[in-house]
């Protein structure tokens, strides 16, 4: 009998041991990051981010990115947040297409736009992106790696700063990538000095970057200007784009581009210009910013005072 019950013992510690690994396996694969791109036109492909902050279940990886197929090769548009989520990319892709990864677009100087390039760069990608661009990812690009490090923890390693290899210059810029028009529009950037959309004419699909979100409230930094985040939005509405892939947010048209970004910038202009010119202190122009129109995106409630904030003081230096 105490044989008995001992092995009863063993057995049961051994089947809570096994649904415990099992449970542990389970949440790991609920937490896992997977990278998977749908299709947004023939040729044409995009991974929808995530639309919480950065954590480490998402690698910071809460962006959208995009794939364009050519018969020379595939076009990236953004390469991840860090060295080890751009290999997730590059395996996503391969199971789109077995067509290399030769050109890597950067639409701006966040972190999750552009510090994964080192990844592609060693597969011999070429790294475009606006010259824009340059300076900030110089300047911020140890402190996005700072500020990840207590987040990615071990996903971080491998991470380096690496630079475009290919500047562009001009606001328009037109590309033949593998026999695929592909056209460059810059305005001075937004959120971030670099920020330039992909605008692909013959399909109809604009990949923004961080010119729009939709879904999620925009975000605002020290380096960000509405002035000019304002003018790309304008070339974006001059596309009449039949398919806009936002920098945060699902797939979508122009209409509600226009909803959740354009209408957003022009509200906060119009009305901190207003309060500036009218003397009306800031505290008082921030609780005053109708922002109805604004309760749907998420985030709305800890980041639109922020914004309000950022707007007034950059009218005050206009």
């Amino acid at each position: 009998m105490d044989g008995w019950m001992i092995s009863t013992a063993r057995r049961a510690r051994a089947v809570r041991w096994l649904v415990a690994a099992a449970l542990a396996w389970v949440a790991a694969q609920a937490w896992a990051l997977t990278v998977r791109f749908e299709p947004v036109a023939p040729g044409v492909y995009a991974y929808i981010g995530d639309l919480e902050g950065r954590t480490y279940e998402n690698e910071a990886l809460n962006a959208n990115i995009g794939l364009v197929v050519t018969p020379a090769g595939a076009l990236l548009i953004d390469s991840g947040a860090t060295f080890q989520s751009a290999r997730q990319i590059a395996e996503a892709a391969r199971r789109v297409t077995p067509q290399p990864i030769q050109w890597v677009f950067n639409t701006g100087g966040q972190d999750h736009r552009w510090l994964g390039n080192g990844y592609f760069a060693a597969q011999g990608a070429e790294i475009i992106a606006h010259a824009n661009a340059r300076a900030d990812m110089i300047a911020r690009g140890p402190q996005h790696l700072q500020a990840l490090a207590p987040v990615l923890k071990d996903k971080l390693a491998g991470t380096e700063p690496v630079l475009p290899t290919r500047w562009l210059t001009d606001p328009d810029t037109t590309l033949d990538l593998g026999g695929v028009r592909v056209q460059v529009i810059h305005r001075g950037g937004g959120h971030t000095p670099g920020d330039s959309m992909v605008w692909l004419p013959d399909a109809g699909v604009v990949f923004t970057g961080d010119v729009v979100y939709v879904d999620r409230i925009l975000g605002l930094h020290p380096i960000s200007r509405t002035k000019t985040w304002l003018q790309s939005f304008e070339a974006l509405e001059a596309l009449q784009p039949r398919v806009v892939v936002p920098g945060h947010g699902r797939v979508t048209d122009l209409a509600q581009a226009q909803r959740d970004t354009g209408a957003l910038l022009r509200a906060l202009r119009a009305h901190m210009a207003k309060a500036v010119e009218a003397g009306v202190d800031l505290s008082e122009a921030v609780r005053t910013f109708d922002a109805t129109p604004f309760r749907h995106l998420k985030h709305v409630e800890v980041w639109l005072p922020q914004l309000a904030n950022r707007t007034y003081l950059e009218l005050e230096q206009e």
